[in-house]
């Protein structure tokens, strides 16, 4: 036995009162996880998301963290030694890497999608033509990272800053964007509304971006000869140039040679549709677990399954499929992770996942030859 389960064991006299009236205790285990915890069994008295709101903040003021968990049909408590006390942000690491980014996003636009001569000069003269498409992508990417930012405020749980992400050899110049948490999310709403607030966040500056970049963008008979790029499509995509033109494109021999900003819109859409993957640590992954739990982990399995097959027909489904599997071995649950989420995040969770059907992109680049 260590010290710090021996102190614990010991100041266990207050826990039967501050229980009393909320959760019926049948077993008292000191020493769990890895004799950081005191594990309860035992049933609830009252709600358990109204349990949550009362007992917390007595077991904060002691410096102990309160956990709600489920194994199988019983009610599990965990006290665990210590609080979560996250570190200050670096406030100078965003806005280099902002900067890094917005540079990585021209030259890569330019290199990648202006100029036939891939030459250093060349590029660096042209910078300027990526400006719409660079504005119009981070302003997609940053909305995006401020909806999980705000929503995650809203609901106590502290996160960096955005950090957008630099990657000059790519055609986008940029991986997009993250925000960490570094506190847990109270309750499963939480996190459903922190996962799905990023992406409804981006998909309501990417559409009518997306439009207006499809209004400036000419239609014109595809090359007889190959050696070109085609985007992907998507539901959503499609429905909306034929909202723009009047008819279905690509068809007889003609599609939309799009805009600078039309491919940023393009580009947010896709990028939207890989965060909204129900699967691992992504937003629709949480979103996911939100509404079924425990049960998301098979469908990890499913999503990695259909990833490696869609592989076979774009490689960068492989890439996908193993970052999946990587950063869904491990899952930071919320506190209380017993509370049902209401109906209202119930729709919320639907909504989410059949946006990532309109949106999501079988074979999001096809190089025509």
């Amino acid at each position: 036995m260590t010290d710090r389960q021996s102190v614990f064991e010991g100041d266990l006299y207050w826990l039967r009162d501050a229980l009393q009236g909320i959760f019926a205790i049948e077993s008292v285990t000191p020493g769990a996880k890895g004799g950081r915890a005191v594990r309860v069994e035992g049933h609830f008295l009252l709600e358990s998301s109204k349990a949550y709101e009362r007992l917390a903040p007595i077991f904060r003021g002691r410096g102990h963290t309160l956990l709600f968990r489920r194994e199988g049909d019983d009610a599990i408590l965990y006290v665990v030694d210590g609080i979560i006390r996250p570190a200050p942000n670096r406030k100078w690491l965003p806005i280099l890497l902002a900067v890094l980014t917005v540079l990585s996003m021209l030259f890569a636009y330019v290199f990648f999608w202006e100029i036939p001569d891939p030459s250093l000069s060349s590029v660096l003269r042209n910078l300027p033509k990526g400006i719409p498409f660079t504005v119009s992508l981070l302003s997609i990417l940053v909305g995006h990272e401020l909806g999980h930012y705000f929503m995650a405020r809203h609901y106590g749980v502290t996160v960096t800053l955005p950090h957008l992400i630099p990657f000059p050899i790519s055609p986008f110049g940029t991986m997009g964007a993250v925000i960490r948490m570094k506190s847990i999310p109270p309750n499963r709403r939480a996190l459903l509304r922190i996962g799905a607030a990023g992406p409804i966040a981006g998909l309501v500056l990417a559409v009518p971006i997306l439009i207006l970049g499809l209004s400036l963008s000419p239609v014109a008979p595809l090359p007889r000869e190959g050696g070109y790029i085609m985007e992907g499509s998507s539901l959503l995509y499609m429905l909306i140039k034929r909202l723009v033109f009047g008819r279905w494109i690509p068809s007889r021999g003609m599609d939309v040679m799009l805009h600078p900003v039309a491919f940023a819109g393009w580009a947010g859409l896709l990028v939207t549709s890989l965060n909204l993957i129900p699967a691992g640590q992504l937003d629709g992954g949480h979103v996911l677990y939100a509404l079924i739990g425990d049960k998301a982990r098979y469908a990890n399995w499913v999503i990695i399954g259909l990833l490696v097959i869609l592989g076979i027909f774009w490689q960068g489904w492989l890439l996908w499929a193993a970052l999946i599997f990587v950063f869904s071995r491990s899952r930071v649950k919320p506190l209380d992770d017993v509370s049902p989420i209401t109906g209202r995040d119930r729709a919320i969770a639907i909504v989410v996942l059949l946006l990532f059907v309109l949106i999501f992109m079988p074979l999001p680049l096809r190089f025509v030859t």
